[in-house]
C-alpha cells in the first residue's frame, strides 16, 4: 500500500491550465483499480492518493505520467506501507 504526496510547487498556479489532463490521470488510476482514495491536503497544499494493488517502481511510472509532475505544478513524493494489522473494513489491504 501506498500514500502519494503531490504537494504544489511553486508554479502552482499553472494547475488550471493543467486539471483536465490531472483529473483524467486520477481517473485512469481508479480505472485501473490503483487508486483507493484521492483527495486534497488541507489548507491548499496539494494533493494526496491512497494506492493499492501495484508495485513501488509501476506507481512511480504513474505518478511521472500526471501532468501536474511533468509540467512541475507539484512535486511528488511515495511512501509504502506494509499494512500488518487492519479494521475488518480494511482487510483486503493486507490479504
Amino acid at each position: 500500500m501506498f500514500i502519494v504526496e503531490l504537494k504544489f510547487s511553486d508554479n502552482k498556479g499553472l494547475a488550471s491550465q493543467f486539471m483536465e489532463g490531472h483529473n483524467e490521470w486520477i481517473k485512469r488510476g481508479f480505472d485501473d483499480g490503483v487508486f483507493l482514495l484521492v483527495g486534497s491536503l488541507q489548507p491548499n497544499l496539494g494533493g494526496g492518493i491512497i494506492a493499492h494493488s501495484t508495485t513501488l517502481q509501476d506507481l512511480q511510472n504513474r505518478v511521472n505520467n500526471d501532468p501536474f509532475v511533468v509540467e512541475n505544478v507539484v512535486n511528488a513524493e511515495i511512501i509504502e506501507i506494509a499494512p500488518a494489522k487492519a479494521d475488518e473494513r480494511l482487510k483486503f489491504l493486507i490479504e
